[in-house]
């Protein structure tokens, strides 16, 4: 190819500025930088058409996304501010309208979109994103009937989740004061627009978050209730951290959203599904009225079935009562049999009798006063003879004979020998007519002595 410059001069190997020329060579970063400004003054503002595809959303909270149809493709970029305002959970295979502006990705040498708002392209591509939330979700078992609690019959506490200025909670107050008054907590949110899903979100997990016996009530059974609108006004209960907040909370929980031909996800993944927030109220509690009068019906049943039970037993007893013989005839053997033992007694004590009057016949004439004297004799000697034999065994009878007897002033023991004695110290000397304190001493010769009251010195 000829150089327009160097029509003859094709193989030079050093570039040179031809004569007169005043375009220098632009640099690949000064090129690229036209480009962008080109490109992002001429399309400062679009609004593109497309499917989403290849949607994901970065750690640093920036998503990014191409927007595709039958003939072409355009990458998009959302940054984090604008991503999290999103009014729904962008989905590949979804339609959507986008707005923002164009510019180049030098570094790659692509243009792309940078999306400052995103909706639904109509609300076909709203149902077909429902559908495939709906799918996803059943998918991981979020609606099985199986995983559906039963209601408590009459709870103490209920907590709402609904907007706090809204007819919704007025009505459900006012339908719980007339069926049965219940302590309700309101948890206050927003349910339409943006950050409505995220709260609904954090008000159901705030009430399963409360623990029993704390200063604020556990409630027992929780209602998400909205009022009626169109299924964009309602899409906020249809949010997946709406959903799955639902499905994860441990209390029994009601959805009542819209009315009663609307449909959301939460109603799904709720444990009863109310038509109305009213009909939530309904299903919520008894009536007080109808509670009472069931009770006095039990009541009035119960005093029947006691009074049947009391009756029945009489007749009963009646019937086994004519079966039973009667006490005469119960007791008429016990009767004869004590009549024959009386009988058999004074004739067994009879001949008792007459037998001991033989032995005591017998007895006395064998007792003549001659054989009793001597009797007397003998057992008189025996007494004497015990009797002096306890009188040589006494310790103290030989003090008559002017003994005596040593015992330890301290304790009372008897002392044996000297040198018990000399232990002891302090004696005791038993005469006939009494006791005499004593102490031993030594003398000057080396001999040991007594010293008593009543003698001087024994040695």
């Amino acid at each position: 190819m000829v150089d327009p410059f160097f029509p003859d001069e094709t193989g030079r190997l050093l570039a040179e500025v031809p004569p007169g020329d005043n375009a220098a060579p632009l640099s690949v970063s000064e090129l690229s930088q036209s480009l962008k400004r080109v490109v992002e003054d001429r399309f400062g503002h679009v609004r593109l058409r497309g499917e989403i595809s290849g949607w994901k959303r970065a750690a640093s909270g920036h998503a990014y996304l191409a927007l595709k149809d039958d003939r072409a493709v355009i990458d998009a970029v959302i940054w984090k501010g604008s991503a999290s305002g999103l009014a729904f959970s962008p989905q590949d295979g979804v339609e959507v309208i986008a707005s923002g502006r164009l510019t180049t990705y030098p570094g790659r040498s692509k243009y792309q979109i940078i999306i400052d708002r995103m909706e639904l392209a109509g609300e076909g591509a709203l149902m077909a994103l429902l559908e495939k939330l709906k799918a996803k979700l059943a998918g991981e078992g979020l609606f099985d009937r199986d995983r559906k609690r039963p209601l408590p019959f009459l709870p103490r506490v209920i907590g709402v989740v609904t907007s706090p200025t809204g007819a919704v909670i007025r009505d459900i107050l006012h339908r719980l004061e007339d069926r049965c008054p219940t302590h309700v907590l309101v948890w206050p949110v927003q349910v339409q627009g943006e950050g409505a899903a995220a709260q609904v979100a954090a008000a159901v997990r705030g009430f399963d978050a409360i623990q029993p016996g704390g200063p604020v009530p556990r409630p027992d059974l929780v209602i998400v209730a909205r009022g009626g609108g169109s299924i964009e006004d309602l899409w906020a209960f249809n949010e997946e951290v709406v959903v799955r907040a639902v499905a994860a909370c441990s209390i029994p929980t009601i959805s009542a959203v819209g009315h009663e031909t609307d449909t959301t996800l939460c109603d799904h993944a709720a444990d009863v599904r109310a038509p109305t927030p009213t009909a939530a109220a309904e299903i919520a509690v008894p009536v007080r009225a109808e509670l009472r009068q069931q009770l006095r019906e039990m009541g009035l049943r119960t005093e029947r079935c006691a009074r049947r039970y009391h009756q029945l037993g009489r007749e009963r007893l009646t019937a086994l009562a004519r079966l039973l013989p009667t006490p005469d005839r119960l007791l008429q053997p016990q009767r004869q049999r004590v009549d024959d033992l009386g009988d058999r007694l004074r004739r067994g004590l009879g001949r008792r009798l007459a037998d001991a009057r033989g032995e005591l016949a017998r007895a006395s004439g064998a007792l003549r006063p001659a054989m009793l004297d001597q009797r007397l004799d003998r057992a008189r000697e025996r007494l004497n003879a015990t009797w002096r034999l306890v009188q040589s065994l006494n310790p103290e009878k030989p003090l008559e004979r002017g003994y005596v007897f040593v015992t330890r002033r301290a304790g009372g023991a008897v002392v044996k020998d000297s040198t018990d004695a000399r232990a002891a110290g302090a004696l005791v000397l038993h005469f006939a007519d009494g006791p005499v304190d004593a102490k031993v001493e030594r003398p000057g010769s080396g001999a040991y002595g007594l010293q008593a009251d009543r003698q001087p010195k024994l040695l």
